[in-house]
């Protein structure tokens, strides 16, 4: 199962509103083009996860709240991408990143007590509402460029999530 429900229980970078909002945002996308469930294939590195969404379909209302697609879409990106990390690598949401950091989120182990950033890794993350693996990989790639630009010496990762083809690739960035 895909993870996207119920996340500020598990990543305390996210409060339960804001949790909420990207579960709800994911809901709109997955809406525009699949029925619950749909089966997603989380990539990372050379290892492959199957993994079931669930959702309930999104009304009128909650649609026109997400009528603008772009926020629609980098937001259950966050929730997918960040559930897809959790169910891939045990890793979880522990704070948002500052500006120009090239990264989204910080994460860590789930559990993990931090005395500070340091033993996280920076997560970069975006969505694509359409197209299939070529669009997705070209994004990760993007977003990987990104991290090794950004303003921050902390290892990196980065998830980009296809709604439409139902994938979640991951990736840590190593940098040279």
């Amino acid at each position: 199962m895909l993870p996207i429900h119920d996340m500020a229980e598990r990543h305390r970078g996210l409060t339960v509103a804001l949790a909420e909002s990207y579960t709800e945002a994911a809901r709109v996308c997955l809406d525009r083009h699949h029925e619950s469930p749909v089966g997603f294939k989380i990539t990372n590195s050379e290892r492959v996860t199957d993994a079931v969404a669930e959702w309930k379909k999104t009304d009128e209302r909650t649609r026109g709240a997400w009528a603008n697609e772009d926020d629609a879409t980098r937001d259950g990106a966050y929730a997918c991408a960040l559930a897809a990390v959790e169910l891939s690598d045990g890793l979880v949401a522990v704070y948002r990143a500052e500006t120009k950091t090239g990264a989204d989120y910080y994460i860590a182990p789930a559990g993990k007590t931090l005395g500070d950033l340091e033993d996280c890794l920076r997560f970069e993350v975006s969505g694509v509402d359409r197209g299939g693996q070529s669009v997705v990989k070209r994004r990760l790639k993007e977003k990987r460029e990104q991290t090794v630009r950004g303003n921050s010496n902390l290892p990196a990762m980065a998830g980009v999530v296809g709604f439409q083809s139902c994938v979640i690739r991951l990736s840590r960035v190593e940098e040279s």
